[in-house]
């Protein structure tokens, strides 16, 4: 899958969903039917970026790892 270039992530390559507070990389996404689902995640809301965009910064806002998409669980 590619990055969004639009609202809300404008390009970034990581996402955060504030429902399952999980980040997922954009640039290693899993579309299947029981992958990341993030197009799912936009609809309802819950999508959020990160500033700087790094996968560091996500887990410091308390995010843990997609195990689809980034896999080993930071908990």
């Amino acid at each position: 899958m590619t990055r969004r270039p639009g609202y809300p992530l404008y390009g970034k390559k990581y996402c955060g969903n504030t429902n399952k507070m999980e980040v997922h990389d954009l640039d290693n996404e899993d579309i299947s039917p029981s992958g990341c689902q993030i197009d799912e995640i936009i609809a309802a809301g819950h999508a959020v970026t990160f500033t700087p965009d790094t996968l560091d910064q996500a887990h410091k806002e308390g995010y843990d790892n997609c195990a689809y998409c980034i896999g080993g669980s930071t908990k």
